[in-house]
């Protein structure tokens, strides 16, 4: 007799933010077969991670835990697979598990992925063209894009697997990560359109923290000749330089994001071919948010809104109702309880996250979380932009800004003077006005800072007092 329990398809792409999908009513582009994820299932507003940056986020949703304790801080840290993990749980449940795409947290020894039947992941960051791949530990060369090859071997796989036993499938897109190359049949889209610019696009950074001047992630400023494909054109105002660098990035970036649509499609109509649908979980998302000109803004790693939101869409028709959004507070460190309890897993007690699934059955539990924590560890590195954590409410964002390397791996030891931030997101949505020395909005800041203290001691994670500003941490 076959096993019941649910399959499950795990798509995650690389610096895919929620607003270049259409289902989240995006200005720029339309991606119908992720809408088809959306249409069949539960779209999620306020999805949120714990630490935007690649690495991090996938340590986070394979362990269930964060960062402080499953010790991947930063881009340069690896990831023990030695540590108990959903694909470890999942595979000694009996599920066939396999891992296929961007892996991102080391390679060899213990660092190789572990609990997985199957395994061909990219080295690093990977190639979009040509890739190099580690195929059960052995390095091969792949003619080909790499979107396409990373599906074809997902389908190769589910095309071969026990039709018996469960799946579990991890398909990791590297796209549409920087430097973002499209494929030849997605490389002349939007060429004779002009893609819309945020409303955040000239934003000065005044009145806010240092920080935010001090990131070097401008699309004015800290694109190169990789980024662009070919040189500037002479000529042109500083406006209009900086809105044909815009256009440059934007339209390879959603070239980037229609080969995944594609591809997800690809996926979709197998799982349809073979009458998988009804009985399979599937996940779309991102390991993080990404600013898509927003702020002036490419790349990540600030706790603002584009960076932190992640997309979340799941389907699994035996049990969500189609077409369903839900706005609740949910984590990327909750994805792996939540894909437990459908498997019928017991979660482990030293998991920080919490099962939602009574959420994607229509119940939001009472004491469901309201409030969330962040820290971003890498400082100065990369982009310069400033370690800092905070906690975001539905209406309120705290972030202090503790600009300390800390000796984490690939951090730069350049320490700043400490600062805060308080937004009012719904009076505030683009977090472009700091409040926290407004006195109109001191019994937030008490309330939220108390608010920090007791996230941070519920997970486990010191807060920073920094030696040049002794307490301030304390509000």
């Amino acid at each position: 007799m076959s096993d019941s329990r649910p399959n499950i398809l795990f798509i995650m792409s690389d610096d895919h933010a929620s607003h270049a999908i259409s289902s989240y009513g995006s200005r720029i582009n339309e991606t119908p077969h992720l809408d088809r994820i959306a249409e069949g299932g539960m779209r999620f507003n306020n999805c949120f991670c714990t630490n935007s940056i690649c690495t991090p986020s996938r340590a986070v949703i394979l362990t269930g835990t964060y960062n402080h304790v499953n010790n991947v801080t930063t881009l340069s840290s690896t990831l023990d697979g030695r540590q108990v993990t959903m694909p470890k749980l999942l595979q000694a449940a009996g599920y066939q598990t396999a891992m296929i795409g961007k892996w991102h947290l080391g390679h060899g020894g213990v660092n190789d992925p572990t609990g997985f039947d199957y395994w061909n992941v990219l080295p690093g960051q990977g190639l979009y063209h040509d890739p190099e791949m580690i195929d059960m530990g052995e390095r091969k060369t792949f003619p080909g894009y790499t979107t396409d090859l990373i599906t074809d071997f997902s389908l190769d796989w589910l095309r071969a697997r026990d039709l018996e036993r469960p799946f579990f499938l991890m398909c990791h897109h590297k796209a549409p990560h920087r430097p973002w190359e499209p494929d030849d049949k997605h490389a002349l889209m939007y060429e004779d359109e002009e893609i819309p610019y945020p409303e955040t696009f000239d934003d000065d950074y005044s009145n806010r923290a240092a920080a935010a001047a001090a990131a070097e992630m401008r699309i004015d400023r800290d694109m190169n000749l990789t980024d662009l494909k070919q040189p500037t054109p002479e000529g042109l105002t500083p406006e209009e330089e900086k809105k044909w660098k815009y256009q440059r990035y934007i339209k390879d970036y959603l070239r980037c994001v229609a080969s995944i649509d594609d591809n997800v499609g690809r996926l979709l109509d197998y799982l349809d071919e073979e009458g998988l649908a009804e009985n399979t979980i599937v996940v779309y998302t991102s390991d993080q948010g990404f600013f898509l000109g927003d702020h002036g803004w490419y790349d990540k790693r600030f706790m603002y809104e584009e960076s932190l939101r992640m997309p979340l869409l799941i389907r699994y028709p035996d049990a969500i109702r189609p077409a369903t959004v839900n706005d609740d507070m949910v984590l990327n460190v909750d994805f792996t309880p939540t894909l437990l309890d459908y498997a019928g897993v017991e979660i482990p007690e030293q998991f920080q996250g919490s099962s939602f699934r009574s959420i994607l059955s229509g119940q939001t539990p009472a004491d469901w979380q309201t409030s969330m924590y962040y820290r971003y560890w890498m400082h100065l590195a990369h982009h310069h932009v400033y370690a800092h954590y905070g906690v975001r409410t539905h209406r309120y964002k705290l972030i202090y800004y503790y600009a300390d390397a800390l000796g984490q791996p690939g951090t730069i030891d350049d320490s700043k003077e400490p600062e805060w931030e308080l937004f009012d997101l719904d009076a505030d949505p683009y977090e472009l006005n700091n409040v926290y020395c407004d006195a109109a909005y001191a019994p937030v800041v008490e309330e939220l800072t108390a608010e920090l203290h007791r996230l941070q001691a519920r997970v486990g994670d010191e807060p920073y007092d920094h030696p040049t500003a002794a307490g301030t941490w304390k509000g």
